[in-house]
């Protein structure tokens, strides 16, 4: 029960995510490489100061550039850039249904034992998604912002994939935000773009509260859950941030959406029982 309560607060988070990149950047509140570097220095603060609280000696152990943080930074840069061209809908069908083919090649490769009640749970839980999200036939699709929701989705299918191997995941989501914020810095002193107060205040919230504890957190459970499991479970935040639309952005909601969230949620139920 424990596990369940832990990952339904996590999704909400990666769902708030959403909702607060997409809520800035739709109003022209900030620009995708503020956004993503106010995300990340303000991320990485609040981590620093989580773990001088604790107590320890840890920051020694931080500076170790490695695929956590590369990982992290593509998918911060590629997210916000992604949106600036993507309607939510297919942005977040092309970043989850890329995170599941990630996460699952990643768990074939490593030889993980996936049984066929997950495998289930996984084609249910997508081919809820794609009933939800699925572009009509006259969208176009952006090559530009879809490369950079495809960079974005590789980006956190392996920074999840990482966190399976941690044994302290606060120092290792620290370890993250702490190296990538600079380079996101960098990002944005080369692609620099305006932001508001208001825009400041969402990414705030982003990288301190939503990113930086809701990273920590997934790290924390990622070693109970398993590489296939993880993968699934993700594939509720579209359905999770459709409905935070709708409370926060007056988004509107029809049958398609309920129907396609019963069957996400339902794949997820199915994926998270045990074999």
């Amino acid at each position: 029960m424990r596990l369940i309560l832990l990952s339904c607060l996590t999704m909400v988070a990666f769902a708030a995510n959403s909702i607060l990149n997409r809520l800035a950047l739709a109003e022209g509140a900030a620009g995708p490489a503020s956004f993503a570097a106010i995300r990340l220095v303000v991320g990485a603060g609040v981590l620093a100061v989580l773990i001088l609280a604790r107590g320890r000696p840890d920051f020694g152990r931080i500076v170790q550039p490695g695929w956590g943080m590369a990982s992290l930074l593509a998918y911060m840069l590629g997210f916000s850039f992604a949106y600036t061209q993507l309607d939510a809908g297919i942005g977040a069908l092309i970043l989850f249904g890329g995170v599941q083919i990630t996460m699952f090649a990643g768990a074939v490769l490593t030889r993980e034992a996936i049984p066929v009640m997950r495998w289930a749970g996984a084609g249910v839980a997508f081919s809820g998604l794609v009933v939800l999200l699925w572009p009509g036939a006259e969208t176009s699709l952006p090559l530009f912002g879809a490369a950079m929701m495809a960079i974005a989705a590789v980006g956190w299918g392996i920074y999840s994939l990482l966190g399976r191997r941690q044994s302290d995941p606060l120092l290792s989501t620290a370890s993250a935000f702490v190296l990538a914020a600079p380079i996101g810095l960098l990002a944005l002193l080369i692609l620099p773009d305006s932001i508001s107060w208001w825009g400041v205040l969402l990414a705030a919230i982003s990288g301190g509260v939503t990113s930086a504890l809701g990273y920590a957190l997934w790290y924390s459970i990622l070693p109970a859950l398993g590489a296939a499991r993880g993968a699934v479970l993700q594939l509720s935040v579209p359905a999770i941030a459709t409905a935070g639309g709708v409370l926060f952005l007056n988004e509107g909601v029809g049958l398609r959406f309920l129907i396609a969230s019963a069957l996400v949620l339902g794949g997820v139920a199915l994926s998270m029982r045990r074999a």
